[in-house]
């Protein structure tokens, strides 16, 4: 037995680590920043001051993440963000479908351990940083109370990924606290007095049906009058888990940060009062044999500093898609305000205002202006109070932060600080849409990627003329339309299987979208009614006569009429899809954004998708095809539909589909990059939301790669993933690559993208 005598000065035990680039924040914005410098070779130490990864998406506050798609409820489509993020989406929804939050924190944490380069230290929180002079950090200090042990980390690089900005704030980085007036940036919808300075924190509960009455006993602190005192009280519903309780919301007049304890009591007060009331008023019966399974122990936040860069993205950026040179990201969320007075205001609990298609995110806001070597990821970036209603949101964070992460090799490549990366923009862009990230209106073009140079053929390319009757029909109380791409030229004339139960004249329209690469139709360029008879159940054409100026997307719209019947089909095609003129709740109010006048935010319809298994496409035919899908599409930089599908789909019934890259030069290959359709559509939501598909049915599962000798040099067995990197034990020198797609998950074969280098 050791005895330990008494002495008069006793310490924590100290530990000192050095990196590269030291990320502070473990939530999705930290954890894509980190692993992105991993990948490219820095040795990076991601300090989290919880027990687990994945800030508001963990099991600790349990809020599905979200981003563009918006739970697939707003005009953008095919906008789910990619790179790391949507890595962690698609292995969470294969491994996952359910939304199980403990198992979201294994995906997240399995994709942090399994890179080498990174240093996890869980559980440790900063409380210090050092200066190597006024505008330069040195260290950090943490702590971890479950090891008694105090970090000293440095490195020539930091990332301020912690939500409230501790390491910026420590430092001297300038911030902003509270919602700017409409004089400051011009902002229509700045928010006014009465609607208060701060969004604030939330926390959520589950319930379960035990089978059997369960009783509650409230705790004394549990708030009494929920009718008088809680205004919304009518949203409250027996059944209502998980994340439909965001609305228990609190803290948007006090300090966001320092009164987080006092706020999170509150919300506790609040939270078992609700139940209380949901269990003994009486009101919900349909709740007696629930029990309240799960209660947050910690406050998911929404709002605090924002950290002030070399430019602000403000409304504008938003609502006029405004371009910018250093665009490295996106975003696509609604502009969402919550009232500061939370569950006790009056005012809606939320004010969601959409932009007609997603937004560049400026890499100018993910550093700080005035500190040199502090990059900024997650809510803190340099975003007005208005704009930061939309960036945000947690996909949104991830996506942006995998720009920093690359911007930090690239400093560290070069000796150069995150303002020194501007100089170098066009590379940093590149590099970023060579590891998958999307950037509207960029197209990737990499000298170094040898499959541009090559000639591109396949076993077959699809000639879109129909997608075939299942059998299914939808009443047209409500206006569909096909989303079809259309080259330049005559648009074919296009058939739809409708049921008439009366004589009706019915409506066909063809739109458009204003601006290249929305999807918001908000341009009728063809009109076209047909009379159909009493008893119809027939193919009616439609020959609209209609010039198309350039490739683009055509919305074909039949619009509503009773007593007609659209048939369905259950073809799926890439860059293909049905959309309804709808609303979904959780993101709009109705099916037309209809906002006040003078807040600077557009009015425009919604035509948004229904889920699979219940989203299918119409029946149509189309008189002579739609000629969109050739084997080119793999080698033009764009790896999602937005004016044209972009990828190559083979024939709906070739047997064996194949692509063959052929050099008039032999060529040496030793890493190859794959570009699947992981359905960029899908939103994917992380948590409390269950999915259909574990595996997109675009996706190729099995696949074959061949030499110019037909030597087999790969073969992948079983693929879910967006992405996939060949790295050959051997370069191999060949005149030819083949490509044979042995097996895909449901859809006819697609492929996105696919690049070769030496």
């Amino acid at each position: 037995m050791e005895i330990i005598k008494q002495h008069d000065a006793r310490n924590v035990k100290h530990r000192e680590e050095r990196g590269d680039f030291v990320v502070v924040g473990g939530g999705l914005a930290g954890v894509c920043a980190s692993i992105t410098a991993a990948r490219e070779g820095l040795k990076v130490i991601l300090v989290q001051d919880r027990p687990v990864l994945g800030g508001n998406a963990s099991s600790e506050v349990q809020l599905w993440s979200l981003g563009a798609t918006s739970h697939m409820g707003n005009n953008n489509r095919w906008a789910r963000e990619g790179g790391v993020i949507n890595e962690i989406l698609v292995e969470n929804t294969y491994r996952n479908p359910e939304g199980n939050p403990y198992l979201f924190d294994a995906v997240v944490l399995d994709a942090v351990v399994n890179e080498p380069n990174i240093t996890l230290l869980l559980n440790t929180a900063v409380f210090n940083v050092t200066m190597q002079d006024e505008v330069t950090v040195a260290t950090v200090e943490a702590f971890n109370p479950q090891n008694e042990t105090k970090y000293i980390i440095a490195a020539p690089l930091f990332c301020d990924a912690s939500g409230d900005g501790i390491v910026g704030h420590l430092a001297g980085a300038i911030y902003r606290i509270g919602a700017e007036s409409t004089t400051d940036f011009g902002e229509l919808f700045a928010s006014p007095v009465e609607y208060g300075e701060l969004l604030g924190h939330s926390i959520f509960m589950h319930t379960r049906d035990t089978g059997k009455p369960v009783k509650f006993v409230p705790p004394s602190f549990a708030m009494p009058d929920v009718p008088g005192r809680i205004p919304r009280f009518k949203q409250i519903a027996a059944n209502d888990t998980g994340c439909q309780f965001w609305w228990l919301e609190f803290g948007g007049r006090m300090d966001t940060i320092h009164d987080t304890e006092e706020i999170k009591w509150q919300i506790w007060k609040v939270v078992y009062g609700v139940w209380n009331y949901i269990k003994n008023s009486g009101q919900f019966p349909d709740a007696i044999n629930h029990t309240l399974d799960w209660v947050g122990n910690i406050t998911g936040k929404r709002e605090s500093r924002r950290f002030e860069g070399d430019t602000w993205i403000t409304q504008q950026d938003l609502v006029e898609q405004r371009h910018h040179d250093d665009a490295v990201s996106f975003g696509g969320w609604a502009m969402d305000l919550h009232p500061a007075d939370g569950v006790f205001s009056p005012l809606p609990g939320c004010t969601q205002w959409h932009s007609k298609g997603i937004y560049q995110i400026p890499y100018r806001t993910m550093y700080s202006k005035n500190i040199s070597n502090l990059f900024l990821a997650g809510r803190i970036i340099s975003a007005s109070h208005v704009a930061f209603g939309s960036t945000r949101v947690m996909t949104t964070c991830g996506h942006s932060a995998q720009a920093v992460g690359m911007a930090a090799a690239m400093c560290q490549r070069d000796n150069a600080t995150p303002r020194d990366i501007l100089r170098k923009i066009k590379e940093l862009q590149m590099r970023l849409m060579g590891i998958g990230q999307n950037i509207p209106g960029l197209t990737l073009n990499d000298c170094d990627d040898v499959a541009r140079q090559a000639v591109v053929t396949a076993s077959s390319a699809l000639l879109l003329r129909e997608l075939a009757d299942n059998g299914e029909v939808i009443p047209l109380s409500a206006a569909w339309a096909m989303i079809i791409p259309a080259k330049a030229g005559r648009l074919p004339a296009l058939s739809f299987l409708l049921d008439s139960a009366q004589d009706v004249v019915i409506e066909f329209q063809v739109r458009t979208s204003q601006k290249d690469g929305n999807f918001t139709p908000d341009i009728t360029l063809a009109t076209k009614k047909i009379s159909l008879m009493k008893g119809d159940n027939r193919w009616v054409a439609v020959d609209f006569n209609l010039h198309v100026d350039k490739p683009r997307y055509l919305f074909v719209c039949v619009m509503p009429c009773e007593g007609v019947g659209a048939h369905l089909s259950d073809t799926r095609v890439t860059g293909v899809l049905a959309v309804m003129h709808g609303a979904n709740k959780k993101v709009a109010k109705s099916a037309i954004q209809t906002p006040p006048k003078g807040i600077g935010v557009d009015t425009f319809e919604f035509w948004i998708p229904e889920r699979r298994p219940q989203g299918k496409n119409l029946a149509i035919r189309i008189e002579s095809g739609l000629d969109c899908f050739e084997p080119s599409a793999v080698v033009n930089g764009l790896c999602r539909p937005v004016m044209q599908p972009n990828a190559w789909v083979a024939e709906l019934h070739d047997p064996q589909p194949s692509l063959t890259l052929t050099w008039d030069t032999p060529q040496k290959i030793s890493r190859i990059e794959l570009g699947f359709d992981t359905d960029w559509d899908h939103a994917m939501e992380s948590v409390q939301w269950g999915h259909h598909d574990s595996a997109m049915p675009f996706c190729i599962d099995c696949y074959r790669i061949l030499d110019g000798n037909n030597a087999l040099i790969f073969e992948c067995d079983e693929n879910h993933q967006t992405r996939n990197t060949i790295r050959l034990t051997e370069p191999i020198v060949t005149k030819q690559l083949t490509l044979e797609v042995v097996r895909t998950h449901g859809a006819p074969a697609a492929l996105f993208e696919i690049r070769c280098y030496a």
